[in-house]
């Protein structure tokens, strides 16, 4: 993208959760928002519970992070899940937001022309409903801003302009036997009001066509969140230090922290030595099928 942001950019229209939602929407008219999801439960990456008698919320732990030498590693941490007595570790659904769009592209790599720096994701799929055994055949779905702070299908939003296909940094593919999947993206922007993250959504039963898919049923929605040192070195770095608007903090992310969503936190693995190498982001992601 070569265009710079605007003046405009400095207070653009709040993201996916925030009150004015339902205007974007009628703006728009191109997403799905649920009002009235239910909260299910969701295996916590990057954290562990035993519970006796029964599954609990477990403490929302850190990401295992190797960084560049100019940063430092986080606190390593597992997940486990006991097959035997179903116990898994678990957090609540997080809303969608307004910037959701309906047949997303089944691929592996989402970033078309987008320039940012690299994200190889590797997901892993569990049914709690089934001794938290991996799910194949489960949809991932991934979706975020781009380096200025844009989605798309929604381009204008924060300030500059481009061409729109409502296609770039969106996509998903269908778990292995494993219940794995890989994605590769580009680390997102950012822009008022939200801390830098990554929507998810998986699907069950769906149908594929050529390129993308339909029908099926949406069991989880999500968002992923980033160590917050590393993303002060990725967003300090071009493309994304043409973004002058102005960012929240991980700690202050009303949803990270209020939302209970810090189980979205990703582990990270460099894959250089330096930022612009990139970074491999991993979690498990735990569903309930029942």
């Amino acid at each position: 993208m070569t265009d710079n942001l605007s003046a405009s950019a400095q207070s653009p229209a709040p993201d996916p959760s925030d009150s004015d939602s339902d205007s974007v929407s009628a703006r728009r008219g191109r997403h799905r928002m649920d009002h009235t999801m239910k909260r299910r439960r969701v295996l916590i990456g990057g954290a562990t519970v035993a519970a006796a008698g029964g599954l609990l919320a477990a403490g929302l732990a850190s990401a295992d992070t190797t960084t560049a030498p100019e940063a430092d590693a986080g606190a390593s941490t597992t997940v486990t899940s006991d097959a035997s007595s179903a116990v898994c570790s678990l957090n609540a659904e997080v809303t969608e937001g307004p910037y959701s769009l309906e047949g997303a592209l089944v691929r592996e790599d989402v970033r078309e022309d987008k320039e940012g720096v690299e994200v190889q994701y590797t997901f892993t799929v569990v049914d709690e409903a089934n001794d938290c055994a991996p799910l194949e055949n489960a949809r991932v779905e991934i979706w975020h801003c781009d380096a200025l702070g844009e989605y798309s299908g929604f381009v204008g939003k924060n300030g500059h302009t481009e061409d729109d296909d409502g296609t770039f940094l969106r996509g998903g593919q269908l778990t292995d036997a494993d219940g794995e999947v890989s994605l590769i993206s580009i680390w997102p922007g950012h822009y008022v009001s939200r801390a830098v993250h990554v929507h998810m959504r998986v699907h069950t039963d769906v149908t594929l066509t050529d390129d993308s898919y339909t029908g099926g049923s949406i069991i989880h929605t999500g968002q992923l969140f980033f160590d917050a040192d590393l993303n002060a070195q990725v967003q300090a770095v071009s493309p994304y230090s043409d973004n002058t608007t102005a960012e929240t903090l991980l700690d202050d992310d009303t949803i990270y922290d209020g939302g209970g969503a810090s189980s979205g936190l990703l582990t990270l693995t460099a894959l250089g030595d330096s930022v612009s190498d990139g970074y491999q982001a991993t979690l498990t992601v735990g569903v309930s099928t029942s």
